[in-house]
């Protein structure tokens, strides 16, 4: 489940990008073969036609191409604007100029379809959803995601409370019993699932918090639109055209979020599949059966339990015990082990119970550890990094539990979703080296274009032609006197050579180098030294 979530999920901005990078990949060989067809029969400016349709089909989102009624609304907006006789100027323009051309009418009949749809519903009020088919029920999936995390969380509160009475006291059980095993892995499996579904709620609730900003600015266009246009014939294009790109560009900001709640929800019908098996094992009458009269408590109920238990600061001295109430930007300090009890993790068997910060916040080595119980925070403070050792040792049996306690021995190529920004991925992309090599040329070649140059020969001979006609032109030559019986003289000289005379000796002097020896350094502490000088003379 963890690594179907990391594969799957994206955050925001790169789901943007890839959208648009599919939507280009889909589009750009039909933009292609629409800039470079060039046609002149009667079939072949209607097929060119027919392409240009399914280009703003796909391009706007707004129904298939094989849906009749889809194109026939499509088609009816661009004859509106752009009739078949207009294919004839749009042939002879540049491709970057065809690809603009697109691309506004591509906005104009989005625009056009949207307020046409508008339209029809007269007085009632306008929701973008029904305007377009296939989008009915998109703002349904943040409550349906809400309502499967509240199941949820009330089956992750049943797992604990049963494992907290087959765990009593500090100690474990006495004979490994099955069922515990069993039951706390399945209590892994709901808070991570649990976990994933607080994710994808956040997404949801941005995304409908970001249509709702979108419907609101559609709204007023559209009555703009209407008052423009109500009971007219006929109106000026640069009026109303600005109008519908301005609904085009809504309704494709409206289109990705529809992507996205799209994407959510598949993720969260995806991740049902693994817990599938988990029900049939644990069936809600057998979990009935193992509580019996058990009271099953939910995480606040818990932290409003263990709130009047606090631990003073000041009686703390070794150790540093921090406060919500005194801590400044406590929501953005990360809690270790996913703000699980550490301690309750270690001596109860694997049992997730989570932590009160209220109770007492304990800063050891810079990182923030919380508990379930002042006395679990007490013993936790007498040797931390024992009890952080064993949690480790926790994970290594059951891996799951390296990114449900976010804890720092995971590949450092998987980030966390708790500790994601809004702009990156839960999957990071590791860092690819690789061996590369580069030429430079010391010797660059000359390039020297000559604009006047041609391949055809027929040109080449005409070109000579023209400054010379032979047909009335005749060769003549001439001989004078300076030219008559020349010769070339060749002489060789001796350059000189190089001559070098020496005129004295040179000389040099030698100092004498000072030699002194020391005796009776040796073999005695207090004896006499000798000191002996044999340094030559320098009259020697």
């Amino acid at each position: 489940m963890q690594l179907y979530f990391n594969v799957n999920y994206t955050s925001r901005p790169e789901f943007l990008d890839r959208m648009q990078q599919e939507t280009e990949r889909k589009l750009s060989p039909l933009r292609t073969e629409i800039t470079d067809t060039w046609g002149k029969t009667s079939k072949e400016l209607n097929d060119l036609y027919r392409k240009i349709i399914t280009y703003i089909l796909l391009s706007s989102g707004m129904g298939s191409p094989t849906d009749v009624k889809a194109e026939g609304e499509a088609a009816a907006a661009l004859r509106s604007i752009f009739p078949l006789t207009g294919l004839v100027g749009f042939m002879v323009l540049l491709n970057r100029d065809k690809e603009l051309q697109l691309h506004e009418l591509d906005s104009i009949v989005t625009g056009i379809r949207l307020f046409n749809s508008a339209r029809r519903k007269r007085g009632e009020e306008v929701n973008v959803w029904n305007l377009v088919p296939g989008h009915e029920d998109l703002p349904l999936i943040s409550k349906e995601i809400e309502s499967e995390l509240t199941a949820f969380q009330c089956l992750v509160w049943r797992y604990t409370a049963l494992l907290e009475k087959l765990t009593v006291g500090d100690s474990l059980p006495g004979e490994c019993d099955v069922s515990i095993v069993l039951l706390k892995l399945a209590l892994y499996n709901v808070r991570q699932h649990e976990a994933f579904l607080k994710r994808l709620l956040v997404e949801a609730h941005l995304c409908c918090k970001h249509i709702e900003t979108l419907q609101t600015q559609f709204l007023p266009h559209v009555n703009f639109l209407k008052a423009a246009t109500k009971s007219k014939s006929a109106v000026y294009t640069e009026e109303v055209f600005i109008w519908f790109k301005v609904l085009s560009k809504v309704w494709s900001g409206l289109h990705s979020e529809a992507e996205r709640l799209d994407s959510l929800n598949n993720i969260r019908l995806n991740l049902q599949s693994f817990i599938a098996y988990q029900d049939k094992v644990f069936s809600e009458a057998h979990l009935d059966g193992l509580l019996e009269a058990s009271e099953v408590k939910t995480d606040e109920q818990r932290m409003a339990q263990s709130s009047d238990e606090r631990i003073v600061p000041a009686e703390m001295k070794p150790q540093e015990w921090l406060l919500p109430e005194t801590m400044a930007l406590f929501n953005e300090v990360q809690l270790q082990f996913n703000g699980a009890c550490g301690y309750t993790l270690v001596k109860r068997g694997g049992l997730l119970l989570p932590g009160n910060p209220h109770i007492g916040v304990l800063k050891h080595k810079d990182k923030f550890y919380v508990f379930s119980s002042k006395d679990a925070a007490m013993k936790f403070a007498k040797s931390p990094d024992d009890f952080i050792a064993e949690v480790e040792e926790k994970a290594k049996l059951s891996p799951e539990l390296i990114q449900l306690l976010n804890l720092s021995q995971q590949p450092p190529w998987v980030s966390p979703y708790s500790e994601m920004q809004p702009e990156e991925s839960v999957l990071m992309k590791p860092t690819i080296t690789r061996e590369s090599c580069t030429q430079t040329n010391i010797q660059l070649p000359e390039t020297n274009v000559v604009k006047s140059f041609t391949w055809n020969e027929w040109e080449l001979q005409r070109k000579d032609i023209k400054p010379v006609n032979i047909r009335v032109k005749m060769t003549r030559s001439t001989q004078t006197d300076l030219s008559y019986m020349r010769r070339e003289n060749d002489t060789q000289t001796w350059l000189p050579k190089d001559a070098a005379c020496q005129t004295k000796r040179d000389g040099e002097t030698t100092m004498p180098k000072p030699l002194v020896y020391v005796s009776g350094l040796r073999g005695q502490r207090e004896g006499p030294v000798v000191k002996t000088d044999l340094t030559r003379s320098i009259d020697e």
